[in-house]
């Protein structure tokens, strides 16, 4: 049974922009190389937004060096990118954005949920890029609700976003091995995973709260393993959702400022000209 490292409360909330309230529950700027190849999570809401004629969220701002993963649960979120791309996030469907060499993007409550208000939940993950891939073109996957592989396990439902879970793999293209699941277990139920020994492990409780190798994990909880062993077991003490994280560390430099996580300070301060350059692609407005 894989040793917890660390279970951590999470932060005192944020506002981004004027649409979603979050909390970072955990980043690279204290977890670093423990975390790696995950760098970052948002938990946005849930939080019930009054009816408004004007969208709410976050405008154009720019990414470098990692991606972008958006979950929704409840709501919809709509994207606009330099590349061109964008389109409405339903609940149950994931958006996943490569920044790579650099991409301006913005993120707003839909048109249509924004006239009827109603409720807003959201996680937005970072993935880090490896150094050979830091400055690839950026790029954009819409993965719909019913693209996602869906595992009836006794007593819950798994979500296979990235890599795979028991032969089943999830539509997520990524640029190192990484495996992203969703899973939601009723009251009561018990469930045993096995995850890849060496990569870095991560669970957090989105919903719910859980007994998790022994140890209790409440609401928005993060708890991190040890790299060594494969097995973690789940008792969900009331309805639970979790975001289940495991990937093979990229034992690279991590050096990060606002909206850019490159190798080094040099490469940072190259982002920061680059944008200013407008070296990111159109802009959006």
């Amino acid at each position: 049974m894989k040793r917890i490292t660390g279970i951590y409360r999470a932060p005192a909330g944020h506002w981004v922009g004027d649409g979603f309230p979050v909390r970072s529950l955990f980043a690279y700027n204290n977890k670093g190389q423990q975390i790696s190849p995950f760098l970052l999570l948002d938990h946005a809401g849930p939080s019930n937004f009054d009816a408004s004629k004007t969208p709410r969220g976050v405008g154009e701002h720019p990414h470098r060096g990692f991606e972008t993963v958006t979950i929704v649960y409840q709501g919809e979120v709509s994207h606009r990118d330099s590349t061109g791309k964008g389109g409405t996030i339903y609940p149950g469907d994931v958006q996943w954005m490569t920044a790579g060499s650099g991409i301006l993007h913005d993120e707003f409550h839909s048109k249509a949920f924004s006239e009827r208000g109603g409720m807003m939940e959201m996680a937005q993950l970072w993935v880090n890029l490896p150094k050979e891939h830091k400055m690839t073109e950026p790029g954009y996957q819409a993965i719909k609700a019913d693209d996602i592989p869906k595992l009836k396990l006794e007593g819950g439902l798994l979500r296979v976003i990235a890599g795979e879970y028991q032969s089943t793999k999830g539509p997520a293209n990524t640029f190192s091995p990484i495996n992203v699941w969703d899973l939601v277990m009723a009251e009561g139920s018990e469930q045993s995973l096995t995850v890849p020994e060496g990569w870095n492990t991560i669970v957090v409780v989105l919903k719910g709260a859980v007994d998790i190798n022994g140890q209790k994990a409440a609401l928005e909880d993060t708890v991190i393993f040890d790299s060594a062993d494969t097995e973690i077991s789940i008792k969900a003490e009331e309805e639970t959702t979790l975001l289940i994280l495991n990937g093979e560390p990229l034992n690279e430099p991590i050096v990060g400022a606002g909206p850019f996580v490159m190798n080094s300070e040099e490469e940072i301060v190259q982002a920061f000209n680059d944008f200013k350059a407008g070296k990111f692609g159109d802009r959006l407005s």
